[in-house]
C-alpha cells in the first residue's frame, strides 16, 4: 500500500534525488521556500529547500524499499527497519501553501511598539522596538534597545522578540 514517507538525502541532493525517483514512477514532494535574505550589503530574494536534506516521497515499501535506499544521494528512509509513514493531512497542507512549487511566506506585520529582534546584518542579533516604515521597499525605522539610538536600516527583516 502507498504511503507517503521522509527520505533524508545527502545535502544538496533535493532536486537531483526528486527527478531520479520521479523517473522511475515515484510521486515526490520537494518543497521550495522563497525568501529574502541580506548578502552583500543588500537583499537579494533566494529559493531552497523547505526542509534541507529531506524529501516526501510516496510508495510502497514492499516493492520499491530497497529501489529508494540505493538511490544516489539518498542516506535512509526515515524510521529504518520501522518505517513512519508522514499522515496524508501534512502532504495536503503543504501542498495549499504552494504556489507554482514554490512556498512564499507572508511577512508579517509589525505594529508600531513591537518588539524586534533584527535577523540579518550588521546589527543581527540586536533586540528593538519597531517604529514604522520608512520610504521604499524593505526599510524601517527600530529603536535598538542595546544602544538607545534610532537606526533606519535597508534591512527589514525582523522577527518578533
Amino acid at each position: 500500500m502507498e504511503k507517503w514517507y521522509a527520505l533524508y538525502l545527502k545535502q544538496g541532493h533535493e532536486n537531483a534525488v526528486s527527478i531520479r525517483l520521479a523517473g522511475a514512477g515515484i510521486e515526490t514532494l520537494n518543497p521550495l521556500l522563497r525568501q529574502k535574505k541580506f548578502r552583500s550589503h543588500r537583499i537579494v530574494e533566494t529559493v531552497e529547500p523547505l526542509f534541507p536534506c529531506y524529501i516526501f516521497a510516496r510508495f510502497d515499501p514492499s516493492v520499491h524499499f530497497r529501489m529508494i535506499s540505493y538511490t544516489r544521494g539518498v542516506r535512509y528512509i526515515v524510521g529504518g527497519g520501522s518505517l513512519m509513514s508522514v499522515p496524508e493531512e501534512i502532504i495536503v497542507s503543504i501542498r495549499d501553501k504552494m504556489e507554482g512549487g514554490l512556498i512564499a511566506l507572508k511577512p508579517e506585520e509589525i505594529k508600531e511598539g513591537g518588539q524586534v529582534v533584527i535577523k540579518d546584518g550588521p546589527f543581527g542579533g540586536f533586540y528593538g522596538i519597531f517604529k514604522r516604515y520608512t520610504k521604499g521597499s524593505e526599510r524601517c525605522l527600530v529603536l535598538l534597545e542595546a544602544l538607545g539610538w534610532t537606526l533606519e536600516t535597508d534591512n527589514c527583516m525582523i522577527t518578533r522578540a
